[in-house]
């Protein structure tokens, strides 16, 4: 598969999405499995176990992006990986420090806060696009809206040397979603 495909899983307590860059795998939840293949041999295809376009080999595989090109009146998206699976996140930017988040609101986690052009941010706090949710952006609780109380998933970063890194250990890798893909 050359492009990977979203896929969200839900039951009953717990909904997952996770981009998948295989062609054959399965997802996961509280409940639930869901298990597929794509091509129907069970094979993976010529590319399995490739890394997908836009990887640059020499980078450090945790490096997210130089601390100026995250914003501070919006978000950057990017995605976490381990394995074959992805996890989108955002990044905003306070100060000199950088605070990432699972790219989902906590009432509908199929929804995602950052489209792609940026997550709506007013008064210091990200705004759902869909249901207006908003959540603070010094710790993602959300202020207001049908998830009140609810915090967005946060994911663990740092800033080195003026670069932002995945630090979170439920991941290996780390890439903008922002970057032209080869």
């Amino acid at each position: 598969m050359t492009d990977p495909v979203r896929v969200t899983l839900e039951d009953d307590d717990d909904a997952t999405s996770v981009r998948v860059y295989d062609d054959e795998g399965d997802v996961s939840t509280d409940g639930a499995t869901f298990r597929f293949s794509v091509d129907g041999d069970g094979s993976g295809g010529d590319n399995a176990g490739a890394e997908p376009a836009g990887t640059d080999p020499d980078r450090e595989p945790r490096y997210v992006a130089p601390l100026s090109a995250v914003p501070t009146d919006g978000t950057l998206r990017c995605e976490a990986r381990r394995d074959r699976r992805g996890t989108e996140l955002i990044l905003r930017r306070r100060g000199d420090d950088v605070l990432a988040w699972r790219n989902s609101c906590p009432h509908k986690p199929e929804v995602r806060l950052d489209p792609g052009p940026g997550a709506i941010v007013r008064d210091d706090q990200l705004v759902c696009h869909e249901h207006a949710a908003r959540f603070d952006c010094a710790d993602g609780v959300c202020t207001a809206g049908p998830c009140r109380g609810d915090a967005l998933e946060e994911i663990a970063v740092a800033v080195r040397d003026g670069d932002v890194y995945l630090t979170d250990d439920r991941f290996d890798s780390c890439r903008r979603l922002d970057e032209p893909r080869a």
